[in-house]
């Protein structure tokens, strides 16, 4: 069955993934994006016909609630994501990570399905055991991370509703993140060959950006059976710490180098171990492993070269 789906954030690091495949899944799809990196991530589907798109502002009621008004599906990733950036812009974070979702379930419709990424940061650094289940206690650290457990708590009063507390993503995608974790070391990793390392025993999941876009369509292919419900979105072989992150780097960059800080802490305090169980009941398998993730950032870090303000 095809549905109308109004993707906002749509051209950010996870939509300009996940867009194409929708549309070659044969939905029709909107995006609504600011274009705050002055992305053109998404000129590769301009030709679909049913692929339409608006710049504006999520936080705009008279920008999204006309385009609501014809989504059977809501995908909500318009969001100042990661720790730093919400530092840097906390009020733009909570207007655009918290008001603006409120807004939006202010205007749902009760027949309108919503597939929302939260994040698995909110886990903070698990129990005991550092082991963490859909039902574990949430201890979010950061800012991102507290906004994203409110605004879970107040879609899971809706009954067609799914969060993915998503693990920490990585891989290629059109509109590119280096930042993240396992794209930021692999980036070190083939440019400067070193990386200093804070509390390297901190372990996290991960999770590859076309197993999101794939995680999203397996929602709507099983809507009935999965909706109401939270589901954590990872490899399960990929609980790794940040050193085995870079053991793994090293195999295929055997000059790759990293050394642990003899001082200092990491700000990002996390440090959990994650079960996917729960979405692997309903069907769902990860496709792309940590190592073939590594493999294509190295590829790709051949063609990108972040040196704005240098001249090699």
């Amino acid at each position: 069955m095809n549905y109308n789906i109004l993707v906002t954030g749509g051209a950010g690091y996870l939509g300009s993934t996940m867009v194409p495949d929708l549309l070659n899944a044969g939905h029709k799809v909107t995006v609504l994006d600011n274009f705050l990196f002055k992305q053109a991530s998404l000129n590769h589907v301009c030709h679909n016909p049913n692929f339409s798109v608006v710049r504006g502002d999520v936080r705009s009621e008279n920008t999204i609630a006309p385009l609501m008004k014809n989504a059977d599906i809501i995908i909500p990733l318009a969001a100042l994501v990661g720790a730093p950036l919400c530092n840097i812009d906390p009020v733009g974070a909570k207007t655009i990570n918290h008001d603006a979702i409120t807004l939006m379930l202010k205007l749902l419709s009760k027949n309108q399905i919503v597939l929302m990424p939260t994040t698995n940061s909110a886990y903070g650094t698990g129990d005991e055991n550092h082991f963490c289940t859909e039902e574990s206690p949430l201890r979010p650290i950061s800012l991102y991370a507290i906004e994203k457990v409110e605004i879970e708590k107040d879609l899971m009063q809706r009954e067609n509703a799914i969060s993915f507390r998503l693990a920490t993503v990585f891989g290629m995608s059109p509109r590119m993140r280096i930042d993240l974790l396992v794209n930021d070391f692999t980036y070190r990793a083939v440019n400067d060959r070193f990386v200093v390392l804070f509390e390297s025993s901190f372990k996290r999941n991960y999770v590859h950006v076309r197993d999101i876009s794939r995680v999203f369509q397996h929602a709507i292919a099983n809507f009935d059976r999965m909706k109401g419900q939270i589901y954590n979105v990872g490899l399960s072989d990929a609980n790794v710490s940040k050193k085995e992150l870079c053991e793994r780097i090293q195999k295929q960059m055997p000059d790759f180098v990293f050394i642990d800080a003899p001082v200092g802490k990491d700000p990002d305090q996390r440090n959990y171990i994650v079960s996917n169980a729960k979405i692997e009941a309903t069907g769902y398998q990860t496709s792309i492993s940590l190592d073939a993730g590594i493999a294509e950032l190295i590829k790709g870090y051949a063609m990108i070269r972040n040196s704005q303000y240098g001249n090699v």
